[in-house]
């Protein structure tokens, strides 16, 4: 295996621990009993869960295309056989 393969094999690595951490870090749709209570209802919540939901899903995207990117290198790389 040459350097690429290797640089990629662990940026790879890296990138889908991060893909892994960033969805398990998100919250779900459902907010639980504090929809029954209307504790969930909060002004201040709702601006809080928004911005760290938004944030969450922009890094998402991000190491999502990233992966994406890795992938596609490594198969053109192991196909013209540079690895």
């Amino acid at each position: 295996m040459s350097v690429w393969g290797i640089v990629l094999g662990s940026l790879l690595a890296v990138v889908s621990i991060a893909i892994i951490v960033v969805i398990i870090l998100q919250e779900g749709n459902q907010q639980g009993l504090g929809v029954v209570t209307g504790a969930a209802d909060s002004y201040f919540s709702k601006n809080k869960a928004r911005s760290i939901d938004a944030f969450l899903a922009r890094w998402t995207k991000v190491f999502a295309a990233v992966f994406v990117a890795f992938v596609i290198a490594l198969n053109v790389l192991a196909y013209f056989n540079i690895l």
